[in-house]
This record gives structure tokens, C-alpha cells and sequence, in this order.
């Protein structure tokens, strides 16, 4: 799904925001739906418009949703792991960590761990719901299957591997790895105070990626300042500009230049660089590396994993063994995704494909 153009605006106790879209044959609007009305912290329908208001301040936070271990054990093939992340995507399931594993005899063993935004993955019946679509997608290959509630000694913000998380996320600075230094061109980012008595205009021009509002949303969050109006529109092809009038958190204009420099040097950042992909030599192995910021709120990038695969499966590239795990380096946690490459079935796919196809998959360039 594409954003054409988007309108917003509050008058800081109700929002109203317009979405104009393109989908795709297999978007599920339904699911968009119940997704949006599950982000509100309260609603009320109204002729199909959904209405927020900021939860009071002494609201308690949301539990946190049980951690189940998906175990699964079948045959290796091309596209097998694309397969499964893309059932447990349909399911609503989302995946917060993964281990795989291949054995010298072409076995798979995956441990997926997963939480259900359906809240059901506890009852038998959701757990043969998964089990059935598994089935169909895989075939007469899988060999085991399992799903256990795990405890709370369990956790998915594990650090990832140090020694390549820290190489990786500081290669862009001593340009060890300039074959990893995918950026989206023509980032410009402009902001005006004059135009407006009480808000400070952001402008932005960039190029569209998937995940374009997102990145900035997540940043502004991040900075606690709030949007009153706003306005984005895509302009001969993927092309955007982006109009955001904005307060800080104390409801003024941000004229401290020091606030204005980082604010705009953060933006810049992600609206250049949202994700890292590099294809790294680990002696006589070749690993996929994929990296992107975590929020302050603890949450990751959504389906980063799941177009990693989709991107390798396209180019017919078997993934022998993958990782998710997390690193703070500076004031900044990161999502690590760690895929060790089959090097004998993808020697006809030279590395540079490999990366470039990875990098435009993630960026909805494909």
C-alpha cells in the first residue's frame, strides 16, 4: 500500500486524519481497520471515521502480550523461511524473535518467537488454526510442530552478537563497508517560524520509500513534539513533499537553534538511511546484515523480516541460518538481523544483487 496524499490536523484533543491510498490486489482492508482501531488508545465510530484523544496521564500501561515458542522442524528449500514468515504475517502473528538453523542433511529446525495480536494463540484452537495454514504452505515436508507458552525469565530485547553488531552499525562512519551505504537521494528539510503565530513549519522534500511516514512519525515521537496540521503528497513518481506544522510538548514553537539542528540532522538521518543492509565475509561464510533504529518506546521496524526473505526467496537465494537480536551503540538501540547466505545455490547471483535486491524489497522499490 501506497500513500497518494494525506491530510492531518487536531486541536489538541481530537485528531482527524485523511488518508488517500493505493493498494494492492492482496491488500487486507479489514485487517488495516481493526489495526488503526487497535493503535487508538480509545475510539468511537462515527460514519466510518475513527476519533482519538490522548489517553489521561495517569492512564496505566497496556499489558504486555504473552511470548509464545514456535519450534518447527522440516526439509530446506528455496523460499522455505518467506513462506512461513508470510503465513504467520497472514495470521496476524507477529514474530519478535527468530533462530534458525540448517543441518548438514538439508533439516531445518526454526524457533520463532512470537506474540498474537489476536490474544488467542493460548486455546487449542488458534494453535490448530496455525498449525493447518503451516501444513499448506509447507507440504508434506514439515516433520514437527509445536507451540509453548514461555515465562517471563524469557526475553526478545536479547543484545545482539556485539562483535558484528558494533562493526556493522559503525561501518558507514570509517567507510569500511561502502558497498552497504544504500541511501534514498535528495533529502531536503527546511523550517520556517515565520509563518505561523503559534506552530514551527517542517518542510520536507525526499524521495517515497515504504514506511516514508512512519520514519518520520517515529522521530518526532522521539523527540516528543507534536503535528497539529499536516499535508504529504507524491509528486511525478516518488517524489514527496511534505508540509508538517508542529509544537513541542509544552504546546511552543521550537526557536532554540540547537533543538532545530538536531531535530532536522535526526530527520535527515532516517529519511536517508531508515534501514542498513550489507552483505559482510565471516571467514568462509557470506552474512546479509540488516539494521534498523529501535524507538524509544522499545518497538521495532514492522515486516523487516518478512521482505528479507521475500527479497531472497525472489532471487532464488536459500538461507542457511538467521538471527534477530538487539545493540545499543550510543544513545541508540538497533534491530539486528543477521541471515548467513547458502553460498553454493546463490554463486549465480553476484552479492551486489543479493544487497541491491534486499535494499529495494524494504524500500517498496520493487
Amino acid at each position: 500500500m501506497k500513500f497518494r496524499c494525506e491530510d492531518v490536523s487536531t486541536d489538541g484533543k481530537w485528531c482527524y486524519l485523511v488518508f488517500w491510498v493505493i493498494g494492492k490486489p492482496n491488500t487486507r482492508w479489514n485487517l488495516l481497520k481493526m489495526r488503526l482501531v487497535e493503535a487508538s488508545p480509545s475510539f468511537s465510530w462515527a460514519f466510518g471515521i475513527s476519533r482519538c484523544y490522548l489517553p489521561d496521564s495517569d492512564s496505566q500501561s497496556p499489558k504486555l502480550p504473552d511470548l509464545f515458542l514456535l519450534k518447527l522442524a522440516c526439509s530446506d528449500r528455496t523460499g522455505l523461511l518467506y513462506d512461513v514468515t508470510e503465513v504467520l504475517y497472514k495470521l496476524e502473528i507477529n514474530i519478535e524473535k527468530v533462530k534458525i538453523s540448517t543441518t548438514p542433511d538439508g533439516k531445518v529446525m526454526d524457533l520463532f518467537f512470537v506474540t498474537d495480536t489476536r490474544e488467542l494463540l493460548g486455546t487449542v484452537k488458534r494453535r490448530d488454526e496455525v498449525y493447518e495454514y503451516l501444513r499448506d504452505a509447507i507440504g508434506d515436508s514439515m516433520m514437527s510442530y509445536d507451540i509453548e507458552l514461555v515465562g517471563p525469565e524469557i526475553t526478545v530485547r536479547s543484545q545482539a552478537c556485539a562483535s558484528f553488531a558494533e562493526t556493522f552499525l559503525s561501518a558507514d562512519v570509517s567507510g569500511g563497508h561502502p558497498s552497504g551505504l544504500h541511501t534514498s537521494n535528495c533529502v531536503s528539510i527546511a523550517v520556517d517560524n515565520s509563518l505561523s503565530p503559534a506552530h514551527t513549519l517542517i518542510q520536507i522534500s525526499c524521495q517515497d520509500h515504504k514506511g516514508l511516514l512512519y520514519d518520520i512519525m517515529r522521530t518526532f515521537k522521539d523527540f516528543n513534539i507534536q503535528i497539529s496540521y499536516g499535508r504529504f503528497t507524491i509528486k511525478r513518481g516518488r517524489n514527496c513533499e511534505i508540509d508538517l506544522f508542529i509544537v513541542q510538548s509544552d504546546g511552543r514553537k521550537i526557536l532554540d537553534s540547537s533543538k532545530q539542528t538536531a531535530l532536522i540532522s535526526r530527520l535527515r538521518a532516517e529519511l536517508q538511511q531508515p534501514l542498513r543492509v550489507v552483505m559482510m565475509n565471516r571467514g568462509p561464510d557470506t552474512e546479509l546484515l540488516v539494521t534498523n533504529p529501535v524507538e524509544l518506546s522499545g518497538k521495532g521496524r514492522p515486516q523487516v523480516f518478512h521482505d528479507i526473505a521475500l527479497a531472497l526467496k525472489k532471487i532464488n537465494t536459500c538461507i542457511f541460518s538467521a538471527e534477530i537480536g538487539r545493540h545499543v551503540t550510543g544513545d541508540r538501540e538497533w534491530e539486528v538481523y543477521k541471515v548467513l547466505i547458502n553460498e553454493e545455490d546463490s554463486l549465480p547471483v553476484p552479492r551486489s544483487k543479493i544487497e541491491e535486491k534486499v535494499w529495494n524489497t524494504l524500500m517498496g522499490w520493487e
